[in-house]
């Protein structure tokens, strides 16, 4: 497959597959968002695979054992693709060429599916500390390899805990949004602590009996999100223009999502909460402001204790 091609499959699966970041990646320089968009595409054809999903839509419940072969394979065919071996899958062409160009390191890309792994485990979540632990392998670390698309040295751990902040964040918001979705199919996230202080049973969170501790075990999770969220626009400052840009309104349109979680109570799960594209121009527009305030800081303000994996 061309390199042109191959920039067009990443573009359309992230098209299909997240119109909140697609609207954000938009807003790339051209280098950037071609490699943004290829390590897109892998994380997403990853996730699919495991879930038995086609771009994000359509999860099932999976046979474990099957999920695990599948699993396996995904990390021989990603160790496969950082040694050079060529890789005839676009998703893997597509993150072959990001990640030995901008020098990703195994470890994060095994991280991520690491925690396609706890899925497939079945794993719950006692603390919000665990809860986070699962959010840093499945988006804090595709922040931190989004981070070094953007230019970041691997080594700037400073700036890479902010990215990964922003990634905490997201999922944390996603976790909240799809609570319902996410229990139809035998996964929960909630911190099990949050929801039997409740009197819910991990087993029931879909029950329509357990709504209103459920919103409220919701609402406990994004406002965890709040802190994150912030720490990640302190650090917009380290990233070039456009790519703050960029960032900057993928985070208000995330956050705004979880605005309106939070808002709807326990009617959060009757339908999808989106955002509107004119609210997402609106955003978009904000997040420009919001780059260039960031250019007027000298350094960013301390780092608050927060989780951290890095």
């Amino acid at each position: 497959m061309s390199k042109s091609d191959l920039e067009a499959s990443n573009r359309e699966a992230i098209r299909k597959g997240s119109h909140s970041f697609a609207a954000a990646a938009a807003l790339f320089d051209r280098p950037t968002r071609a490699d943004a968009e290829g390590l897109y595409a892998w994380c997403r054809h990853c996730d699919d695979v495991i879930d038995g999903q086609v771009l994000g839509h359509g999860m099932t419940r999976q046979d474990p054992d099957a999920a695990r072969a599948r699993l396996e394979a995904l990390k021989s065919r990603t160790r496969s693709a950082l040694a050079g071996t060529p890789a005839d899958d676009p998703a893997f062409a597509a993150f072959q060429r990001v990640a030995l160009r901008r020098n990703i390191p195994e470890a994060w890309a095994l991280a991520l599916l690491d925690g396609f792994a706890m899925d497939v485990d079945g794993r719950r979540y006692r603390t919000l500390d665990e809860t986070l632990d699962y959010c840093w392998h499945v988006a804090g670390v595709v922040g931190v390899m989004m981070a070094v698309v953007m230019g970041v040295a691997p080594d700037d751990l400073a700036t890479l805990r902010r990215a990964q902040d922003l990634g905490l964040a997201f999922q944390l918001t996603n976790i909240a949004r799809d609570v319902i979705e996410d229990a139809q199919c035998g996964r929960v996230y909630l911190p099990v602590d949050w929801l039997e202080a409740a009197g819910v049973d991990p087993r029931e969170v879909a029950e329509p009996r357990h709504r209103e501790a459920v919103a409220a075990s919701a609402r406990l999770l994004l406002a965890a999100a709040e802190p994150y969220y912030d720490s990640a626009a302190a650090g917009l400052g380290a990233l070039p223009f456009r790519s703050a840009w960029a960032i900057a309104a993928a985070r208000g349109v995330y956050r705004r999502i979880g605005v309106e979680v939070a808002a709807r109570g326990v009617r959060a799960w009757d339908s999808r909460v989106s955002v509107s594209g004119p609210m997402k121009a609106a955003l978009a527009l904000g997040g420009g402001v919001m780059a260039l305030v960031s250019r007027l800081r000298r350094e960013a303000p301390v780092r608050p204790k927060l989780w951290s994996k890095i």
